[in-house]
């Protein structure tokens, strides 16, 4: 049996590394398929942003596969040429009377905007106006339907209908009540155009766009020390539907199901939900309580982390629903309080504000001081009062251990253990094996569970100790607690498979 091992290690080599290799692409595809989710908005309400050819090739070196213009300037357009990025334009809410009124108007449009640039632009979605059935007086609301029509017919007609879809995008103050999010109800006025809209989105597969902002939620209610954290995805008790019993963990997922239940009690089921906006301002005026770098990392690398893993909310479970970020870059010009020019990830000399894991390369981030209260990234308890940031430089970030696990330490109550098992799984692993009937429901103690929730959250994260903190309560370990789980079954089946090729090298 030796002798046969010993000829086996040559010819074990070259499948070991194809081995690695076949893993290394399959996750990085996984990881590609998980970023398609993922867009950006462009606001052009500035006098300072780089020239659209170094937009368009610093969006390249992202994994930012989509990006919403407020208008559809030709230059941008044209400088995403070629690029695979999903465009996303949309026509002035001054253009809608016309739009409505003047069928070849539209046709105009569309010719001038979409034709003589698709397919080589990835025009995917248009739309028309901006957040006017909140904005917007009477006379424009009543024309919004027919302007929609007749860009559809205008695209219809050039045989692109079935490739560009037409949509409007709204505020979340289209809904009266959205908490709890069961209750999500849309608001009657002027609910006969909304219906209007909610009938042409039905018909021609188009989505509803929405903008929610849990930095807005927050700002509503900032007196509840846990609304912070459950704002920005971090660890809480979580909020439960009295309706549903359903718990959730953050805003994010609950305005997005609350826009769900509205749709659904008005009979539409099958429309699609686009989120068009969100994002967390890094940093504002005075009053403006939460607007700090600190939090804005937080939100933006926690909510594209929970894209990623495609868990989706409640309501729309394993999908990620398509979400543009506000904003890529700052604008300077944007009226308002400060926070209104302190969107932007990237800054206009092209440099990063914060970094929030989007960047292909391993970008340079200036040290921002905070100013306000903030949440401490990584899994830990949420306190009641505010964490002031050091004030010298930032620590290099510890390296990721090889061969370890995530464990909770001794000790630690079954009430934090719980609180670890709901902000993991909160984060898109795969918690069905601890629920009953799974595989690793035995031996069912909160202990157990929250050994294979903290380890395959620290696992999916790259196995950094700071991911193990848990509040001080894990710990990282050599000891493996369970064998090779992964979120992915196929991934998991490769993940065997390389180990017990690489093993005939030992």
């Amino acid at each position: 049996m030796l002798r046969k091992r010993d000829s086996s290690v040559s010819m074990a080599t070259l499948p070991c590394s194809v081995a690695f290799v076949i893993l290394a692409f399959l996750q990085a595809l996984n990881i590609a398929n998980s970023q398609s989710f993922v867009g950006v908005n462009y606001g052009q309400v500035a006098d300072n942003l780089p020239p659209p050819a170094a937009t368009a090739k610093l969006l390249q070196s992202t994994y930012i596969q989509k990006v919403r213009l407020y208008g559809s300037d030709p230059e941008m357009i044209k400088a995403l040429a070629n690029t695979g990025i999903g465009i996303f334009i949309g026509t002035a809410n001054g253009d809608i009377p016309a739009l409505a009124s003047d069928p070849n108007f539209a046709k105009n449009w569309v010719n001038t905007n979409v034709v003589q640039y698709y397919p080589s632009s990835n025009i995917i979605l248009i739309s028309v106006g901006n957040e006017v059935m909140t904005f917007g007086d009477r006379n424009l609301i009543t024309q919004l339907v027919p302007a929609m029509q007749n860009i559809q017919n205008a695209l219809n007609e050039v045989s692109l209908g079935g490739k560009i879809k037409v949509t409007t995008v709204h505020t979340m103050a289209l809904l009266t009540v959205s908490d709890p999010p069961s209750a999500g109800t849309f608001d009657q006025n002027n609910g006969d155009v909304l219906k209007g809209i909610l009938e042409f989105n039905n018909a021609n597969g188009s989505p509803f766009a929405i903008n929610p902002y849990p930095y807005f939620a927050y700002r509503g209610d900032t007196n509840r020390p846990e609304t912070l954290p459950f704002c920005l995805f971090e660890p809480n008790s979580g909020r439960v539907d009295a309706n549903t019993k359903i718990k959730y963990l953050n805003m994010f997922d609950a305005q997005l199901d609350a826009v769900r239940s509205a749709l659904n009690g008005w009979g539409f089921r099958n429309v699609e939900i686009v989120v068009a906006e969100t994002g967390w301002p890094y940093k504002g005026d005075p009053n403006e309580v939460g607007a700090n770098v600190d939090n804005a990392r937080t939100f933006i690398s926690n909510l594209v982390h929970h894209l990623r893993t495609q868990v989706g909310t409640p309501l729309m479970p394993n999908k990620s629903v398509d979400t543009y970020i506000f904003a890529l870059y700052d604008e300077n010009l944007k009226p308002g309080p400060g926070s209104e020019r302190a969107f932007g990830i990237f800054k206009p000399d092209l440099s990063i504000n914060y970094d929030v894991g989007l960047s292909r390369v391993t970008p340079s981030v200036p040290v921002t001081p905070s100013s306000g209260p903030v949440t401490p990234s990584g899994p830990v308890t949420p306190s009641s009062g505010s964490v002031t940031p050091s004030s010298g430089p930032a620590a290099p970030s510890p390296k990721p251990i090889k061969g370890s696990w995530c464990l909770p330490k001794q000790g630690v109550s079954d009430a934090q253990l719980q609180i670890n098992i709901d902000y993991a799984c909160g984060k898109g692993i795969d918690c069905s094996p601890i629920q009953p009937g799974g595989a690793c429901f035995e031996p069912a103690t909160v202990a157990s569970h929250a050994a294979y929730a903290m380890n395959m959250l620290y696992q999916s994260l790259g196995r950094n100790p700071r991911d193990c903190d848990f509040s001080q309560t894990g710990t990282p370990s050599s000891n493996n607690p369970s064998k090779f789980s992964q979120h992915r079954p196929w991934l998991s089946l490769i993940t065997i498979f390389v180990v017990f090729v690489c093993s005939l090298n030992l």
